[in-house]
């Protein structure tokens, strides 16, 4: 490992920690060092194929996910801003949005294929009532995350929707784990207000 970090050290010129080493070994790919974005590969890679993998939870299209992330890292390597946060929630973030609009696409797929095979089969009363209460339940929902301070929405939304753990939760949006739980339980409590649920 010592090994591994002289080398990195070697290219970048960094030597304190990982993250600035991501950071430093980023700014230089911006820069079109092809050397930096291979070490950048290395470091960043698995991270995001596992992210990507937990949301599409498919070998092969998760493989084509990574690797658009990662070109795309190549070609907006420029935007990244040190002081927004830092490299590995910045690349993160990407894979995020990427795998998430991957799914959204396969889904849209899936619901015109749906409404095209139902288009000829009536619906009956009690399916058309049960969806009525479920858009109500629905709208309630987004309305009362819309009260919620935005990195509280986001932690609630990784966390409980997204299914992801406090660490993962806190990597994805570059911050501190103590944070993510903390915002994550006092916008509980205001969602548990806002919705009228009884403790």
């Amino acid at each position: 490992m010592a090994g591994r970090e002289r080398e990195l050290q070697a290219v970048t010129g960094a030597g304190d920690t990982d993250e600035v080493t991501a950071e430093e070994l980023l700014c230089r790919v911006a820069r079109g060092d092809d050397t930096a974005f291979e070490r950048l590969y290395d470091v960043v890679a698995g991270k995001v194929l596992s992210l990507v993998r937990r949301i599409l939870r498919d070998h092969a299209q998760s493989e084509e996910v990574t690797q658009e992330v990662l070109v795309e890292v190549w070609r907006t390597a420029a935007r990244f801003d040190p002081g927004r946060g830092s490299a590995s929630a910045w690349v993160m973030t990407m894979a995020h949005r990427r795998a998430v609009d991957r799914v959204r696409s396969a889904q849209a797929a899936t619901r015109r294929e749906d409404v095209a095979a139902r288009r000829d089969v009536e619906t009956p009363f009690d399916a058309v009532s049960e969806q009525v209460a479920a858009r109500i339940e629905q709208r309630q929902v987004r309305r009362c995350l819309s009260t919620l301070t935005e990195l509280q929405r986001e932690s609630i939304l990784l966390g409980y929707f997204k299914g992801y753990t406090y660490p993962e939760t806190a990597s994805v949006l570059g911050i501190p784990l103590g944070t993510v739980k903390t915002r994550m339980r006092d916008g509980l409590i205001r969602l548990r207000d806002c919705l009228g649920v009884n403790r």
